[in-house]
């Protein structure tokens, strides 16, 4: 494990990555937290500027170029900006129904693009798994497949 090619990256993949690791770091506490508290209210703020800043900052990260300067993750991006909007919207309308549905759809946006950060040849990927890529993004994407599956049916149950 190294933290240089996180060093090397340009400043805007630097502000991704802390910007997709907010949010992931206040995943877990958005979801097994209390509901509607003044602390959720808080921390929610906090989640949907700190995707919303991944998802903007991705505009700028432009590694894997298959439609002009995009690739396909740049849609995951735009349906993410979409559904923080309708979240918000949907919190503030008191149609918690709606909202959780749209803060699950970011979540899963998140972990899945987050799952695909790990690919052999990513910068993350060099910096975590340096020597043993191939082998190490089989097995994140094992477990984190499972835990997404988890987590999906979890959602759902509750």
């Amino acid at each position: 494990m190294t933290i240089d090619p996180i060093l090397n990256a340009p400043a805007e993949v630097q502000l991704h990555l802390l910007a997709a690791l907010a949010a992931l770091a206040l995943t877990p506490v958005m979801l097994w937290r209390p509901k509607g508290t003044p602390r959720h209210k808080a921390l929610g703020r906090i989640w949907v500027a700190a995707m919303a800043l991944t998802a903007v900052s991705s505009f700028w990260v432009m590694e894997i170029r298959l439609i002009g300067p995009w690739s396909p993750i740049h849609i995951l991006s735009l349906i993410t900006l979409g559904s923080l909007f309708q979240a918000v919207r949907a919190a503030r309308a008191r149609n918690i129904v709606a909202h959780k549905q749209y803060i699950f759809g970011a979540m899963m946006g998140l972990l899945g693009a987050g799952l695909f950060t790990l690919a052999p040849g990513r910068i993350l990927s060099d910096s975590l798994f340096a020597g043993f890529e191939t082998r190490a993004f089989a097995i994140v994407l094992v477990l984190g497949g499972a835990g997404l599956f988890w987590l999906a049916r979890r959602w759902r149950a509750g």
